[in-house]
């Protein structure tokens, strides 16, 4: 089989295409033939270094894909051989064949692509636990979604309309008209305007119910103090620490700097709740994971949910994909395809 692997940190050159034995599935476990893979920043961070959770180098990337079922272990018995399936993997998702857990695979919606199908479940999974599950957004609520335009952004921009909230997006200008298409009801270039004064132009000098949050650094601090009474906060990414193509440590350490420290008195005194969450420090939880990725693709199925593709990349090319990721013009998710 062939693998996208990097054996040493640094710019998107070190992600080079290798032969690897097609591994065997073993008990439990399913091998897919991938179709499809996902592109996250969580795979730029780990490339780069800055990724603690990543084993380090040399390491395959990749944390969702899409395919065919073509063998499966013993006491497998939810699959069989020509399923078409959708899975999460972490690691080793950038390859032409992988090998999950039962546990991980799910049928693919026919209404979905392979390219959409991998475009669903870290960026969907991380918008609905953040979304329902953390926040409890209800109908008439007023959600911030920083990078709305991103992949996970624009998984929130759509589980918020199901439940009826009023959207505000921070993107760049050149993402506002696809995002107005897509239902965010206000958007804030963040590069040219005063993201606090606006929101708090927009809401009356409310605040917002919920605020998303990916940046890390000084961002946490102000979008806690963007909070209405009862407001919450869902940290889910550090993006901040990353500029360029290869590790800065002062740049990384400049953001961890800039984080707050949360004091429970000033919680309670404001009635605000701040949340983190990192989807790849779920992985033990199979049972919670399984039914958040069944809502998904029954919503899905009746085109509730549709994953927004940017751009896809041959396998191959898995270099370039991680270029166009950090450039940070891309609408929706970027995908490997096979």
């Amino acid at each position: 089989m062939k693998q996208i692997l990097f054996s040493r940190y640094g710019a998107p050159d070190v992600l080079t295409v290798c032969e690897a034995p097609t591994p065997t599935p073993a008990a439990g476990a399913i091998r897919i033939a991938v179709r499809a893979a996902g592109v996250n920043f969580a795979d730029v961070l780990a490339r780069i270094g800055l990724y603690p959770d990543a084993p380090k180098p040399p390491l395959v990337l990749g944390y969702e894909v899409t395919g065919i079922v073509d063998a499966v272990g013993t006491a497998v018995t939810r699959v069989v051989p020509g399923d078409r399936v959708i899975a999460l993997t972490r690691f080793g998702g950038y390859a032409t064949s992988v090998v999950v857990p039962e546990a991980f695979v799910f049928a693919l919606p026919s209404v979905l692509s392979d390219a959409e199908g991998a475009a669903l479940p870290v960026n969907y999974l991380t918008a609905l636990i953040a979304l329902y599950r953390m926040a409890n957004l209800t109908a008439g609520e007023t959600v911030l979604i920083h990078g709305a335009g991103g992949g996970v952004g624009i998984a929130a921009v759509q589980l918020a309309r199901l439940r009826r909230a009023t959207i505000i997006g921070t993107a760049s200008a050149a993402k506002h008209a696809a995002l107005h298409s897509f239902g965010v009801d206000h958007l804030i270039d963040y590069r040219t305007t005063d993201v606090s004064r606006e929101v708090r132009r927009i809401t009356a000098n409310r605040g917002v119910d919920i605020v998303l949050d990916p940046l890390g650094g000084e961002s946490f601090r102000t979008s806690y103090r963007l909070l209405a009474p009862l407001g919450r906060l869902v940290m889910y990414g550090v993006s901040s620490m990353s500029r360029g193509e290869r590790r800065n440590w002062w740049h990384a350490a400049r953001a961890v700097m800039q984080m707050p420290s949360f004091k429970p008195l000033s919680l309670i005194n404001h009635n605000r709740g701040v949340f983190g969450l990192n989807l790849a420090h779920l992985w033990s939880e199979r049972g919670q994971l399984a039914s958040a990725m069944q809502f998904l693709l029954e919503e899905a199925s009746v085109n509730r949910l549709l994953p927004v593709i940017a751009k896809t990349f041959p396998l191959e090319r898995a270099a370039d994909a991680h270029r166009y990721m950090q450039k940070r013009g891309n609408i929706g998710k970027i995908v490997l395809t096979v």
